[in-house]
């Protein structure tokens, strides 16, 4: 059988090949744009390198809160977590969140309803994976926190989805929780 040839030496088959490495190009070009690395253009009070940052917080947690990488939903060490006292930032200990804002939004990620202080979250546009999203960002050291919604349950009516590694927790001392319960 004869190869039918478009043009000198090209068959269908090579310019089928051709197209398709042209196509993934650009969807890894596209995907490139949307997720640059270093993620951080702002200026924030607390800096460090990039190779600074990767080496205190580990490959894992580094891809989420300096390359705004996601946990899968669900296997996160503070979704299912409610023990009393506060979530800090997991790049530089600011805390964030409180256990008394904390409510299970079975979305697979730990929920808060608000955050410990005005403006210690920094909100960001997001225009990633085809969706209009607002981030959420520590305003001391800009790790990405996750993203806020306003499909909250409660008075304030918004629901700060947080992945665990950008997180850790402080509990609340036994004299503090006492105190607190009178």
């Amino acid at each position: 059988m004869t190869s039918f040839r478009f043009f000198s030496g090209v068959t269908k088959r090579s310019l089928a090949l051709s197209i398709l490495i042209g196509a993934t190009t650009l969807v890894s070009i596209s995907c490139q744009a949307q997720n640059p690395t270093p993620p951080m253009s702002q200026t924030f009070p607390v800096q460090k390198t990039e190779a600074e940052w990767l080496r205190e917080l580990g490959p894992e947690r580094y891809r989420i809160v300096r390359q705004k990488g996601t946990e899968y939903p669900g296997t996160g060490e503070y979704d299912k977590h409610f023990e009393a006292g506060k979530y800090l930032c997991a790049g530089c200990g600011t805390p964030l969140f409180s256990s008394a804002g904390k409510f299970d939004a079975h979305c697979g990620w730990p929920s808060f309803d608000q955050e410990v202080q005005d403006g210690i979250v920094a909100e960001k546009r997001d225009l990633t994976h085809g969706m209009i999203r607002t981030e959420i960002l520590c305003s001391q050291c800009g790790g990405h926190l996750g993203h806020v919604f306003d499909d909250g349950p409660t008075e304030t009516g918004l629901r700060y989805c947080v992945n665990s590694l950008s997180l850790t927790f402080e509990p609340e001392s036994d004299s503090a929780h006492v105190a607190s319960q009178k």
